[in-house]
């Protein structure tokens, strides 16, 4: 019997050939199963294992140019807020005298700024201040490391993203703590009345996980 007979009545042809077309299809499933997981996130809003505290900002908004959100030291120096690109930034709004609700804002973010231990650098907070009252001595040296720029209420209102429905109050603005990614977008929002553990447990994951900022 010649060779070539020989191939075509081996009867262990048929299922070398199952064997290589299952080994294909092996692969072909590998290289398919990220496209078809991107697809049922997509169209299905699909996150498995999201645990997320804060409300994801979407889409993000990116830090406007200093013409568009004019910001100024207490002094009145010119401050740029895309200035602190390349670091996760913990932002809030409120008046300048600070009450009670303003005050626990900026200790949550001191807070969970110093929370962060070897990552601390890795972190700024900003308190846009939404009016031209004069800030108490006290909480310039109480919460010292936050930038404290006073800004046009307007244009505050365009950048913060307020969860659906909600109008761009000045009140409204206040409610909330927002968290700007190193890539300079808004990315955010924590709710009114936060609870600090949990915010500091988003931001720990955030940080651990990014090789950015």
């Amino acid at each position: 019997m010649s060779e070539l007979s020989a191939r075509h009545t081996d009867p262990r042809r048929p299922e070398r050939r199952r064997r290589s077309l299952f080994s294909l299809y092996a692969v072909l499933a590998v290289c398919a199963a990220p496209v078809v997981a991107a697809a049922l996130a997509y169209f299905f809003e699909w996150r498995p294992g999201a645990t997320n505290y804060g409300d994801l900002v979407e889409p993000q908004r990116p830090v406007p140019e200093a013409v568009e959100l004019q910001l100024t030291d207490l002094d009145g120096t010119p401050f740029d807020l895309r200035s602190l690109k390349g670091k996760w930034v913990m932002l809030a709004a409120d008046s300048g005298d600070c009450g009670d609700e303003c005050a626990k804002k900026l200790f949550i973010m001191r807070q969970t700024h110093a929370s962060t231990g070897k990552n601390v650098t890795r972190l700024e907070r900003v308190w846009l201040i939404l009016d031209d009252e004069p800030v108490p001595t006290v909480v310039i040296r109480a919460y010292e490391g936050t930038h404290m720029v006073r800004a046009n209420a307007e244009q505050v209102a365009r950048f913060l993203a307020l969860p659906p429905g909600v109008s761009p109050t000045a009140q409204a603005l206040r409610q909330h703590i927002w968290l700007v990614d190193p890539l300079g977008n808004q990315m955010m929002r924590f709710p009114e009345n936060p609870d600090p553990t949990r915010i500091r447990g988003d931001i720990g994951k955030l940080l651990h996980a990014s090789r950015v900022g």
